[in-house]
């Protein structure tokens, strides 16, 4: 029995609202707030969990027109983080805060922000007495951070602010030494940050403009377009949950897709994933023998049907030859010149032989006609004679499957030569074909074979070969084939309808993950992470170098694919220099050392030295920022350049003139 793998559809569970103890009310403890653009986890510094995590995402549903305005809506105007029950019914309503991963629309940080300190329980009136760490983007914009610091300190009059970098604070918190090389792999874009004795190198810092994403939404494409008839049942909700528990990197890309393409290999490690089905079941209580005869009389109303059809055609065929045998009639006697003239018009007549040949094809098509309907009247004979009107299986089980397999192969054997007669049809019609040039070179023998062609019976038999009609399909094998369909699909174990609504995953959960190597993939000009890492590595001396080398340091969510520290190790020893040294180290825990890391600077004990007050905020404004080992660099926004080109200059030519007006 195969192993197939079940959806499990997570849904999300509503926040509650947390209780605000005196300890936290009159304590003055930090809040620390892991503003990423996937999940925002926030908690307090003096817990060792996050009290909230949520998806960063606001839904506003739309509203539902057949209540009154007068009536309670039935759900909220506004759905944020967890309390978005159904995602999918609100996809295309949902919105964030950020543009990539910088802050861009506050008004959706503000609604965020109101559910951050509602579900904390924070009640005092019209402030938020604690101060904040919160993190932002690598070189967050300054006007961004200027927007932020607004929002908390004119907004929620939080007494403090202090600013870090997610990837530095899960950097600080693993505690690997103070250089690195930093790859945090995020939701939408990859930044490489060197770290050279606690100092980050900013200026040599590289940013990759793909993430978690972009790589949902290649491999949504991707099982979209291999089963097309699933496409509503293959959502976003469900992609997400085959990237993170079924795909992985490759540790050789091209060697994994060569396995694959071996179809033993295929069966032994292809991955079923089964969609959700409603299983028909069967409204006909029909016996087996009422099912029987129900298909006889199907069968015989299609006999009758055909049978009608043929006889309308017959009909109108000698209908149409009655006329022609007027035609000729008039033709040979010389009389009513113009009557047949109007006639023959109809006919699409250009000769007198055009004439013969088409009463010559009529007749013909009326003879077979006649025979086909005589053939039809013998078939509904034996269609009441015969007691089952079908193939009869042996009863024995050994027996039974003896003849089914026997049944498939005769099956498969007809449904091939017609597919090969078709096909030569196919290649006879085309130019510069084999088909094509074996039929011309025939013709070009038979027209130089001279007056002596047709003495023996044998010449007769290229015709054979050069006629098309000869490869149409036998009557004989197209009835023969439709028994043993019918008898197939009687007999043959009917597959389960649950393996129509199946995903395989093959190559696709590999392939979605080497975006991150190859962006290239997707139509993404950018370099990928071991050509960015190794463009980073050229910056510095050979000393830096090898400092970077032997610790690279991997976090973020997307950095717990499986593979990812192996091929990284991989990719080190192809871009470094001979024997030497490196080393590849995984955070601790990628989704939360952020906010780890962002809790232990809030409680240590120079964190109010690191602060932005309110003071400080008025007087230096929004954009200023305290720096500290975990921070972005502050650089003080130049002042705005005053455009006076406009102005017209002073020139001491020029006679002024005082002009009076009289009101």
């Amino acid at each position: 029995m195969e192993d197939v793998l079940v959806l499990k559809d997570y849904k999300t569970v509503p926040d509650i609202v947390h209780e605000y103890a005196p300890t936290l009310k009159f304590g003055h403890i930090p809040l620390v707030i892991d503003n990423g653009s996937y999940q925002c986890r926030v908690g307090w510094s003096i817990y060792d969990e996050p009290h909230l995590i949520f998806k960063n995402l606001i839904a506003r549903p739309r509203k539902d027109r057949c209540k009154k305005d007068a009536e309670p809506p039935v759900t909220p105007p506004i759905q944020i983080g967890n309390d978005i029950i159904n995602i999918e019914a609100v996809r295309f309503q949902l919105k964030t805060q950020f543009d990539k991963n910088v802050v861009t629309h506050f008004e959706v940080q503000e609604q965020v922000c109101d559910y951050i300190f509602s579900h904390l329980g924070i009640d005092n009136e019209g402030c938020v007495p604690h101060p904040i760490v919160m993190t932002e983007a690598f070189v967050t914009p300054n006007y961004c951070r200027q927007l932020m610091s607004e929002l908390l300190f004119e907004g929620y009059g939080v007494p403090a602010v202090s600013y870090g970098v997610d990837s530095l604070f899960s950097l600080y918190k693993n505690d690997i030494g103070d250089s690195a090389l930093i790859v945090n792999c995020g939701y939408h874009t990859i930044h490489i940050i060197p770290v050279i004795r606690g100092q980050v190198i900013s200026e040599h810092a590289r940013r990759i403009n793909l993430g978690g994403s972009e790589i949902i939404s290649y491999l949504h494409k991707l099982l979209q377009l291999k089963y097309p008839v699933h496409v509503n049942a293959i959502t976003m909700s469900r992609i997400e949950e085959i990237l993170h528990e079924h795909c992985s990197i490759a540790l050789d890309y091209q060697e994994e897709i060569r396995k694959w393409a071996n179809p033993d290999y295929y069966e032994a490690n292809v991955k079923r994933i089964q969609l959700p089905f409603v299983q028909s079941a069967s409204s006909s209580g029909l016996t087996a023998e009422q099912q029987k005869e129900r298909k006889k009389e199907m069968a015989r109303r299609l006999l009758e049907i055909n049978a009608r059809k043929r006889e309308e055609r017959l009909a109108e065929d000698e209908e149409q030859i009655s006329q022609l045998l007027a035609i000729q009639d008039m033709l040979e006697d010389g009389e009513n010149i113009d009557e047949c003239n109007e006639a023959i018009k109809g006919f699409d007549i250009k000769s007198y032989t055009d004439l013969q040949r088409q009463i010559t094809n009529i007749n013909a098509r009326i003879e077979k006609n006649k025979q086909r309907i005589a053939a039809a009247a013998n078939a509904e004979e034996n269609l009441e004679t015969r007691p089952t009107g079908r193939m009869q299986p042996p009863s024995d089980p050994e027996a039974f499957k003896i003849w089914l397999e026997d049944t498939r192969a005769k099956y498969r054997d007809i449904a091939a030569r017609r597919e090969a007669r078709r096909a030569r049809r196919a290649a006879a019609l085309r130019r510069r074909t084999a088909a094509a040039a074996e039929r011309m070179r025939v013709i070009s023998r038979l027209a130089a074979a001279g007056d002596d062609f047709g003495n023996q019976d044998s010449d007769w038999d290229v015709y054979k070969s050069i006629s098309r009609e000869a490869d149409s399909d036998s009557e004989a094998d197209g009835e023969r084939l439709l028994e043993l369909e019918e008898a197939l699909r009687e007999y043959e174990p009917q597959q389960s309808s649950n393996q129509h609504h199946q995903l395989h995953l093959a190559i696709e959960p590999f392939r979605a993950a080497e975006l991150m190597f190859q962006p290239s993939m997707m139509g993404n000009l950018e370099a990928g992470l071991a050509e960015s890492m190794e463009y980073v590595f050229k910056h510095f001396s050979p000393e830096d170098q090898l400092l970077l080398a032997n610790n690279v340091f991997i976090t973020g969510g997307c950095s717990q694919f499986p593979g990812l520290k192996e091929r990284l190790e991989r990719e080190l020893l192809e871009m470094r220099p001979f024997q030497s040294t490196h080393k590849v180290v995984m955070a601790n825990n990628a989704n939360l050392d952020a906010w780890y890391g962002a809790r232990d600077f809030a409680g240590s004990n120079e964190f109010e030295n690191w602060c932005i007050s309110k003071e400080d905020y008025y007087e230096m404004g929004g954009e200023y920022l305290k720096e500290h080992h975990a921070s972005n660099k502050y650089y003080k926004s130049p002042a705005p350049i005053v455009d006076n080109t406009l102005a017209p200059a002073g020139d001491a030519n020029v006679v002024k003139e005082e002009i009076v007006v009289d009101c």
